[in-house]
C-alpha cells in the first residue's frame, strides 16, 4: 500500500508539472494509432494510463513516444494477451481504458469522483482502485443496467460519464470565491496535500484546497491573480464557495489576506 501511496503522489506531481508544461498535438487517446517517435497530448494520456497500469517506469508523462513508452506498451500488451509489438492502435487503447482493481492514478481519481458525484462512492477520493471502488462501481452498473462486475469498461465509463456530467461544474463555467492562501511549513503541517503532493520538495507547485462538493478533487481550474493551478487539497475551514491557495512563501501568503476571487473550471 504504501508503494502505491507513493506512486499516487509521484502521478499528481506529474499533474502539475503539466500544468505549465506546453501542449503538443492535440488529440485524444485512440483518435489514432501511435507509436515510437510519436508526440502528442495523446501520448500524454497513454503514457498517464502505462502508469496506473504499473508498466511506465517514469512519474511524469513526457508527450514523447520512445523507446521506453514502447516497452510500457510492449509488457502492457503481454499482460492482455494481445499482440506484442509496442504499437499503441485500437485493440491496445481500447484495453488500457479499461479500469480495474489494483489500478491506481488520476484516471481512478476521475472515476471516483464521478461516482461520489452520482451517490455510489462515499469513500475518500484516493486514486486507488480497491475494494471499496470496485463495490460502487458494481453498484453503479445495477442501477444501469449493466453487467456489474466492478469493472470500468467503455460501456460503464460512457453511462458514468453522461450520468456524471449532469451533476459537474461544467468546464469553462466559472464563479465567485473567497480565497485565502496557506504555506507548507505551519507548525503541525505534513506538507503533504490530500492527493499526496509534498509541497515542501515542491514549493513551486500550483495547488489549492477547496470542498470537494465544489470543486471536486483532481479538478484544474484558472484562478484569478494565482494562475492555473490543480485543486489537490482539501482542509477543515474551507467550505462552500471558498479556496485556499498555497504559496511557499509565507510573507506573501500573508499578502495574499483574504479577498474575492474569480474561478474558472479548465477540466
Amino acid at each position: 500500500m504504501n508503494h502505491k501511496l507513493k506512486a499516487l503522489m509521484m502521478v499528481f506531481v506529474a499533474a502539475v508539472v503539466l500544468l505549465v508544461t506546453p501542449s503538443f498535438a492535440s488529440a485524444a487517446l485512440g483518435d489514432r494509432t501511435l507509436s515510437e517517435g510519436d508526440r502528442g497530448e495523446d501520448v500524454v494520456e497513454l503514457q498517464d494510463y502505462l502508469m496506473t497500469k504499473g508498466v511506465f517506469p517514469y512519474h511524469t508523462s513526457t508527450g514523447y513516444y520512445g523507446p521506453i513508452t514502447t516497452q510500457a506498451v510492449k509488457d502492457f500488451q503481454a499482460s492482455r494477451n494481445l499482440k506484442v509489438d509496442g504499437i499503441a492502435g485500437p485493440n491496445t487503447n481500447y484495453a488500457i481504458k479499461v479500469l480495474r482493481y489494483g489500478d491506481i492514478g488520476k484516471q481512478v481519481i476521475h472515476i471516483q469522483s464521478q461516482l461520489k458525484r452520482v451517490g455510489h462512492y462515499g469513500s475518500s477520493v484516493d486514486g486507488i482502485y480497491g475494494n471499496g471502488t470496485v463495490d460502487a462501481v458494481k453498484s453503479f452498473q445495477r442501477s444501469q443496467g449493466l453487467k456489474a462486475d466492478g469493472i470500468a469498461g467503455p460501456n460503464t465509463r460512457s453511462a458514468l460519464d453522461s450520468k456524471a456530467s449532469k451533476r459537474s461544474v461544467e468546464a469553462g463555467k466559472s464563479f465567485t470565491v473567497e480565497s485565502t492562501a496557506y504555506t507548507a511549513n505551519c507548525d503541525g503541517c505534513s506538507g503533504t496535500t490530500k492527493m499526496g503532493i509534498n509541497l515542501k520538495k515542491y514549493s513551486d507547485a500550483k495547488v489549492i484546497a477547496v470542498d470537494p462538493s465544489v470543486i471536486p478533487l483532481g479538478s484544474i481550474v484558472d484562478v484569478e491573480g494565482y494562475g492555473r493551478a490543480i485543486a489537490a487539497d482539501i482542509g477543515g475551514g474551507v467550505n462552500g464557495n471558498e479556496i485556499d491557495v498555497f504559496i511557499a512563501n509565507h510573507d506573501k501568503a500573508m499578502q495574499w489576506g483574504r479577498k474575492s476571487v474569480k474561478v474558472t473550471i479548465v477540466e
